[in-house]
């Protein structure tokens, strides 16, 4: 699976990591992604993983189940 938010579609962004002798090699800053529950319709809920700013913003509309 990859490390995708699954509403928002944002991903890891990639770059560098700098030394202060300017050596550099390749990284990857992560999503903080967890598991939620979210209300999909009347009685109904799905379990999907989404990064933890997408998690507040379901909160404040009331999406999470």
């Amino acid at each position: 699976m990859s490390r995708k938010d699954q509403i928002s579609k944002r991903g890891p962004l990639v770059g560098n990591k700098r030394s202060h002798a300017l050596n550099h090699s390749r990284r990857r800053w992560n999503l903080n992604l967890q598991t939620v529950k979210i209300k999909t319709g009347k009685n109904t809920s799905k379990r999907i993983r989404v990064s933890v700013k997408t998690i507040k913003k379901l909160k404040k509309h009331n999406k999470l189940a």
